[in-house]
């Protein structure tokens, strides 16, 4: 599996090169701006595009926007965003398509190579790693609204939450110790509420609440 990176810090970057060879990813290129990622994805081609938000020369949203752009020319290209900040209008951003094949993990939650590299796979093949707190956040904006998330219970709003991780519905059972036929009643609820169309296929599912929550 192909990736190229964008990472400003010269140590993160040789770890993040390190620890993806290390798993038998191939590193075709690792740049320090927005530029030059864009330019490796155009030349390589990659699976998958690991970026941080904040790049030279601003530290901003330059590795967002190229993110972006790179995604507009190679629809699909899965991106798997790194930061140290819940930057809630980029995820929007990033997941409004609904097309999947994006993550978003917080650099400090990132606690060993599996776990990384297991989301560098999964958004590589279409689906979806999003850090909790990125997820918490999203909803948090849309109850503010008033809009039709504020008309779910806590509990779906909790198992909306665990759904959007990407989790089945026997994950978000076993996690918050109740059948699954209870969790079946809630995304049930949960899809009427938000005008979602209903669907027992998980990716499907995630993408449609990642969607929404992109608004």
């Amino acid at each position: 599996m192909r990736v190229v990176i964008a990472e400003d810090l010269f140590l993160l970057r040789d770890g993040l090169i390190r620890l993806l060879e290390a798993y038998g990813f191939e590193v075709t290129a690792a740049v320090d701006n927005g530029d030059d990622f864009l330019a490796a994805v155009r030349s390589s081609r990659p699976d998958v595009g690991v970026v941080d938000v904040r790049l030279p020369p601003t530290f901003t949203d330059e590795g967002l926007r190229a993110a972006l752009r790179a995604r507009g020319e190679l629809p699909g290209l899965p991106i798997l965003v790194l930061s140290q900040y819940v930057e809630q209008l980029y995820a929007r951003e990033l997941l409004a398509d609904g097309a999947g094949a994006v993550g978003y993990l917080l650099k400090d939650r990132v606690f060993d190579g599996a776990q990384f590299t297991d989301a560098v796979k999964r958004v590589a093949d279409g689906g979806t790693a999003m850090d909790p707190e990125v997820i918490a956040r999203l909803l948090a904006r849309n109850a503010a609204s008033e809009g039709p998330l504020a008309r779910l219970s806590p509990r779906e709003r909790e198992v909306l939450s665990l759904m959007a991780e990407g989790r089945s519905n026997a994950a978000i059972a076993a996690r918050l110790v109740v059948t699954e036929r209870a969790v079946a009643k809630h995304t049930a609820a949960i899809f009427t509420k938000l005008d979602l169309q209903p669907s027992d296929d998980d990716n499907r599912r995630v993408l449609a609440v990642l969607a929404y929550l992109g608004r």
